[in-house]
């Protein structure tokens, strides 16, 4: 039987291995003159991190019964959409951030114009990821562009980001709804995908997306503890900076002990889902795994 970390790292190899086939020199550099467009995006895509979404869309997947190279595709096109939001999140005009995963940004090391043209190629590429899905049927195909589009859009985690940069969000109700938008929308995408690969019923799908809610609300307020409490060594990116931009977080209106027991609940929540499922024990550790986060 699998642990925990060896089912995880299992996950996150095939979407690594696939997200590294994509980027593999398939032209020769003169047949491809904006080579240096690829070498951006695959500069992102390519740079590590927890591959959390992917991973989470594989494992829904097989704990419904499906199989998790079925989902290999969905799951990657998903971390084109979030690494596509990172690259536009660090720019100037956004967060203006000079550091991600430990390394300079895209921007920084690619100048503004190609990070967002990278930005745009991967939210295309992604698309056409799920349209060539192999193992899945044309409907499982249209209802993962569905699901995608829905969770990336206008009232999805774009519609989160308006509420970030435009500063919209002043209490609790209306920073839940922010995190609801720019960092559970994908997450919950993530859940959504899996159970379409795997032919979900109606109520495992409801299960799923729930589980996939209050994971995404217990991330992001352990993302603003992390903003205060973390080694930027660990973190991969600059401590601080929600402060220092003026932005109201979870520990400006919780404090830390606050937010530790809004982690807290919002795992329970999650592992309540999971438990609902058929082979839910993964999920369950993961949302261990993820509260406990230290980057």
């Amino acid at each position: 039987m699998e642990t925990f970390q060896a089912q995880y790292d299992r996950y996150r190899e095939m979407a690594e291995a696939a997200l590294r086939r994509m980027f593999a020199q398939a032209d020769p550099p003169q047949e491809r003159p904006w080579q240096r467009l690829w070498d951006a995006m695959g500069y992102s895509v390519l740079a590590g991190g927890k591959r959390v979404r992917p991973v989470m869309a594989l494992a829904v997947c097989e704990a419904l019964g499906g199989r998790a190279e079925d989902a290999l595709a969905p799951a990657c096109a998903l971390e084109l959409v979030h690494t596509y939001s990172l690259i536009h999140d660090d720019l100037p005009c956004m967060d203006d951030d000079d550091l991600r995963r430990g390394r300079p940004t895209c921007h920084k090391v690619y100048g503004e114009t190609l990070a967002v043209l990278a930005g745009d190629a991967l939210q295309a590429e992604a698309f056409r990821l799920i349209a060539c899905a192999p193992g899945l049927t044309g409907e499982q195909r249209a209802e993962s562009v569905r699901i995608l589009a829905e969770a990336c859009g206008g009232d999805g985690m774009v519609a989160g980001q308006v509420l970030d940069v435009d500063q919209l969000a002043g209490n609790a109700q209306e920073l839940r709804q922010l995190c609801a938008l720019k960092t559970g929308a994908l997450l919950r995408a993530a859940a959504e995908l899996g159970c379409a690969a795997a032919g979900a019923s109606p109520e495992q799908r409801r299960r799923a997306a729930d589980y996939a809610e209050h994971i995404g609300l217990a991330f992001q307020v352990r993302d603003d503890m992390l903003d205060v409490i973390a080694d930027q060594s660990e973190f991969g990116k600059p401590v601080g900076s929600d402060r220092q931009e003026g932005k109201r977080t979870f520990v400006d209106l919780l404090d830390l002990a606050g937010c530790q027991w809004m982690v807290a609940e919002e795992t329970r929540l999650a592992r309540e889902a999971a438990a609902a499922l058929p082979e839910g024990g993964f999920l369950l550790a993961l949302a261990d795994a993820l509260a406990d986060r230290r980057t």
